[in-house]
């Protein structure tokens, strides 16, 4: 038998516990958290040290730029529990180069994140305007999606309105047996445990009524939202017939019933978080969601307006999201693109079928934006032989005369870059960096945690954007 055998490279692993490893030596030069670090510091964070102005007593909190570089660094690698950020402060040598010998615990972490939540969105425009100052939005194609994000809501923790009334009827019912009991109880044993006060609760009732005031409480929620749910339904409703008149067709079927203003028995919502509603998810499962939207430059992919609703269908969102993206832009100081004249031009905002109608539309073009959007579903792919069509007459319908300018080469061309404008972005986010769920709760947070993981995604171009430089 042969007793030769491979030799292997030297390795002492008692020696490598005790090495002294430099995070600036260890790590590529070019390294994510290396150029957050020299970034981070030349941003204005003025809106993060105006909480501290004021007070001056206590332990020294610390320091905002690193916190905040923190932070930036966890969501942009796809990290962003308190408690996962605060274990790679000690183990990962990147979240070392930022924190140092005295990282901060998870609670730290957490706080920090909700005391500042509305500075991110101060956070979000700066890093807007050194976008726009490199010359990575041209507002060529501002185009406008949405996801489905999952909300921090567990299914478990929710009841539908239906089984809401058997509850509370349930509830009430157990309560007044459990005040009988106690009554009956008190006297009993009055004489052998003397006085008392009388309005102790024991744990049971109490349990209850807690239980009985929570359902109360949603079943107001589910009551307070079926009116605005009946009134988009009657304007969905309106719209319709409007087009069927306006296109000589009659109705299909029977008539739809009634709109009911009170709420469907399967209505449902969470006890967790009762802004997060159930929502449709890629695959073709529903759960408790929130719809986070963004607006996206064509040029290098750069989010320019990003909010969260816990509105699953996108047709009321056309309107605010291009409100929010020309503020930014606006607040940026980036400049819209003008015409020969002078004249602002009109920005052009692509967006997909389920932002269509024809207020938004109206709207939008009063706005000085050039809407394109889908009038109805399209194949992905699907190429058409069809000649350029004939202009719609001038009293033709909106969708008529969106469904023209989407047929011409120049819509045609526009739309198809959807594809790889702003589709990519919720990939890189959810598949690339891991971030399919948000940790906050409640809308305003959400949003806000939005902005954040965002502002992230614009960060990361700007970086590769820089290396590609250096390299070039």
């Amino acid at each position: 038998m042969d007793d030769r055998r491979k030799n292997y490279r030297a390795w002492d692993a008692e020696h490598n516990c005790q090495e002294p490893i430099s995070p600036r030596d260890a790590l590529p030069e070019d390294d994510l958290a290396f150029f957050l670090l020299d970034l981070v510091s030349q941003l204005d964070l003025t809106p993060f040290h105006q909480y501290y102005a004021q007070e001056l007593r206590g332990q020294p909190p610390f320091d905002v730029t690193m916190m905040v570089t923190l932070l930036v660094y966890g969501y942009s690698v796809g990290v962003c529990s308190s408690r996962k950020i605060a274990g790679a402060c000690e183990r990962n040598l990147a979240f070392r180069a930022i924190v140092g010998d005295d990282p901060p615990d998870f609670r730290t972490v957490s706080d920090f994140r909700k005391i500042h939540l509305a500075a991110f969105r101060s956070l979000f425009l700066e890093v807007l305007r050194l976008a726009g100052a490199l010359g990575m939005v041209k507002l060529g194609n501002l185009s406008t999606d949405g996801t489905k994000m999952g909300a921090n809501a567990s299914r478990h923790k929710a009841m539908s309105y239906g089984y809401m009334n058997k509850e509370i009827t349930r509830l009430e019912s157990e309560i007044d047996q459990l005040l009988q009991q106690a009554e009956q109880l008190d006297a009993e044993q009055d004489a052998a445990l003397g006085s008392r006060r009388g309005d102790e609760l024991p744990d049971e009732l109490k349990r209850r009524q807690e239980r009985l005031t929570k359902t109360q409480e949603a079943k107001a929620r589910l009551e307070a939202e079926a009116p605005a749910t009946a009134e988009e339904e009657q304007r969905r409703r309106d719209e319709d017939q409007a087009r069927r008149e306006a296109e000589g067709r009659q109705r299909r079927g029977k008539e739809p019933a009634p709109i009911d203003p009170t709420p469907d028995d399967k209505a449902q919502t969470n006890f967790t978080d009762p802004a997060a509603k159930i929502m449709k998810q890629n695959n073709k499962g529903f759960d408790y969601s929130y719809n986070a939207q963004a607006v996206v430059d064509g040029a290098e992919q750069v989010i320019v307006a990003a909010e969260a609703t816990s509105a699953a269908n996108d047709k009321q969102q056309a309107v605010p999201m291009a409100h929010a993206a020309l503020a930014n832009l606006n607040a940026a100081g980036i400049e819209r693109p003008t015409e020969a004249g002078g004249l602002a031009r009109p920005i052009v905002n692509t967006a997909d079928t389920g932002y269509f109608s024809e207020k938004a539309i109206e709207t939008l073009e009063k706005m000085g934006i050039d809407p394109h959007v889908a009038t109805g579903r399209q194949k992905h792919h699907e190429t058409s032989v069809e000649a350029e069509p004939a202009p719609p007459a001038a009293e033709a319908s909106a969708e008529e005369k969106m469904r023209y300018k989407l047929r011409t080469a120049t819509g045609k061309a526009l739309y198809a870059a959807r594809k790889h404008i702003v589709e990519p972005v919720f990939g890189q986010i959810k598949s690339v960096r891991g971030i399919r769920k948000f940790l906050l709760r409640g809308l305003e947070k959400v949003s806000a945690e939005w902005q954040l993981i965002c502002l992230t995604h614009n960060l990361l171009k700007i970086w590769r954007r820089s290396c590609s430089a250096a390299v070039s």
